[in-house]
């Protein structure tokens, strides 16, 4: 090999081994902001990581919502209609969050299997599913279609409530 042929072949690999070392430091960067999606059903069975960011979400169980009423803390229970996962979260809801709504909570999932929310999102279709949990479900062997039907019946019984409440004032 000719010393100029030697030259190059170092300056190539330490322009490859550099890179790599950019990348790995890059990908060990994003690590920690990487927010993955459970559904109920994952975080059950234990396959969502304690104490690091992550995305939940489902349907608000009817009847779960517990609002303290001396702060902005609320508790309420996410369920994809299989199991249930209870949520805490200090702050001002969502104009559209309500029961029997679908609802993704951004948070840490504590060692006693409750979610520490930092934020909450809500759809306003109680035949929305969000497709995170749509595919969790479809992956355990649940029909979403059976829980979007559901969760129309749930809506449906919380409309009847609320008219009912409304025609008493």
């Amino acid at each position: 090999m000719t010393p100029k042929r030697k030259q190059k072949l170092f300056m190539f690999l330490g322009l490859v081994s550099l890179t790599a070392i950019a990348v790995g430091l890059t990908l060990y960067a994003l690590r920690s902001n990487i927010n993955l999606f459970f559904s109920p059903v994952q975080i059950v069975a234990g396959d969502a990581p304690f104490e690091r960011q992550l995305r939940a979400g489902g349907m608000v169980r009817e009847g779960s919502v517990s609002r303290n009423p001396d702060s902005l803390d609320v508790e309420f229970t996410v369920t994809d209609y299989v199991e249930d996962v209870r949520v805490h979260y200090s702050g001002i809801l969502p104009d559209l969050f309500r029961e029997g709504q679908g609802v993704v909570v951004v948070g840490q999932l504590q060692q006693d299997g409750w979610i520490k929310a930092d934020q909450v999102l809500a759809r306003h279709d109680e035949n929305y599913m969000p497709p995170e949990v749509a595919d969790a479900l479809e992956a355990a062997g649940y029909s979403p279609a059976d829980y979007q039907a559901k969760a129309a019946e749930v809506g449906k019984r919380i409309e009847a409530r609320d008219a009912e409440g409304a025609s008493q004032y």
